[in-house]
């Protein structure tokens, strides 16, 4: 027979095992907690998701002698170069850093860059900088380019 001091105990724990599982595993209620986000909501933080990831994602697509070499044959080297502190902070997704003087390049100079649409190419210093047009952050640096 089974010994009744050891079935109440096993009964009590088995009873409260499902009490609580039953508990943890429910749905929680419909109006409570974030409220889910509409397909325009996902599909506009898609869009800034891409935004920010399209300038990171994009290179010079040209290398740091050839870049040189069209900046010694429009005459653009001797640049002064940027202070050490500020320049370290010139990095991709980055965004420029404030402060600092961006040069407009000749455009015959640019002619003979990678076109990348929705950026620009802009001076600092003597660092090649791609820029994501209309904003200040940074897709890629050629340093001393310039120089």
């Amino acid at each position: 027979m089974l010994n009744s001091r050891l079935v109440i105990p096993v009964v009590a724990i088995v009873f409260v095992t499902f009490l609580f599982t039953g508990t943890l595993l429910a749905d929680p209620p419909k109006d409570k907690g974030k409220p889910e986000k509409t397909n325009s909501e996902e599909s506009a933080g898609k869009r800034d998701h891409d935004v920010n990831t399209r300038s990171i994602m994009v290179s010079a697509g040209i290398s740091l002698g050839d870049a040189r070499k069209l900046a010694t044959q429009y005459q653009l080297t001797g640049g002064k170069p940027l202070p050490p502190g500020i320049r370290k902070n010139l990095a991709r997704g980055k965004p420029m850093p404030p402060g600092i003087q961006k040069t407009r390049l000749p455009g015959a100079f640019i002619e003979h860059l990678p076109y990348h649409e929705g950026f620009e190419w802009q001076q600092a210093g003597t660092d090649l900088v791609l820029l994501v047009e209309g904003s200040l952050e940074i897709a890629d640096v050629l340093s001393d380019v310039f120089d």
